[in-house]
């Protein structure tokens, strides 16, 4: 299967490092012209240089924006009017007791996580809508369905962008354009690596750490290892191809069989 994305414009929110510019590294391969997001100027082109050496044929745009604002919002959207593809990777996370999380951090992850998805959707889905074609993803979470008992804000932010993504595909509905979430298990990033030392002796060598990490928090998993960027990066490009034409509506698993469940 050669997917072809020539042609088509993509937009990977927080894509400056781990999943993000995975997917953005996945996106510019198969062809797209990607926008390449973070908060700050400095970051967005490193990660850009990063990826012009990975992949020295496609074509990057640096979109330095914060586009958990509006102000932000408005910036990216000078920088890339239309999109063919939104991929809304941006996400935060972390590890909390759930009496202790405070009604700020409530609203933070809901703000992040969630209500910048739905505010880039809102800006780009009706473009999509009138060209007849587009694809729009939202990178979910295992924690979606098994909430951790560790990170109940972030749980509840992932199970909202579940809803928000089925609901959009009902306004998409006979247009052309998909709108799918990715729900992806616990993956291999710098970020994850500093979650999992936060939980296990930070003595243990990475290899030891991610297996105890992996037997005392996450004994789901049947892959019984972190899943790579890369991983989750080919099925958010697959979803974006012509192949998934007929995949709407859904949230599609990547979690290394995580869910202990058929369906989502």
């Amino acid at each position: 299967m050669k997917i072809e994305l020539a042609g088509r414009t993509a937009l990977v929110t927080g894509s400056t490092q781990g999943i993000g510019a995975a997917i953005a590294l996945g996106l510019g391969r198969a062809g797209a012209r990607v926008g390449v997001n973070g908060r700050t100027t400095e970051s967005v082109s490193r990660a850009v240089a990063t990826l012009r050496e990975q992949a020295p044929d496609a074509e990057f745009v640096a979109v330095a924006a914060d586009v958990t604002t509006d102000d932000g919002t408005r910036t990216a959207l000078q920088a890339l009017p239309d999109v063919d593809i939104l991929v809304n990777n941006l996400g935060i996370f972390g590890s909390r007791p759930a009496l202790e999380i405070t009604d700020d951090e409530w609203r933070t992850y809901f703000e992040t996580n969630v209500l910048t998805a739905v505010r880039l959707t809102r800006a780009y889905l009706p473009g999509m809508k009138l060209r007849g074609w587009g694809r729009v993803q939202y990178i979910a979470s295992d924690s979606a369905v098994a909430i951790p008992a560790e990170m109940i804000h972030y749980g509840m932010s992932k199970t909202a962008l579940l809803a928000v993504s089925r609901g959009f595909a009902k306004d998409a509905a006979g247009t052309g354009v998909t709108v799918n979430s990715v729900i992806a298990g616990p993956t291999h990033t710098g970020g994850v690596e500093d979650f999992v030392y936060s939980l296990v002796d930070r003595d243990l060598p990475w290899d030891e750490a991610q297996r105890e990490f992996m037997r005392r928090h996450r004994p789901n998993s049947l892959l019984r290892r972190l899943i790579e960027p890369e991983e989750i990066a080919n099925l958010v490009v697959y979803l974006s191809s012509t192949f998934a034409s007929a995949t709407t509506g859904a949230a599609v698993r990547v979690d290394g069989g995580y869910v202990d469940a058929i369906l989502p």
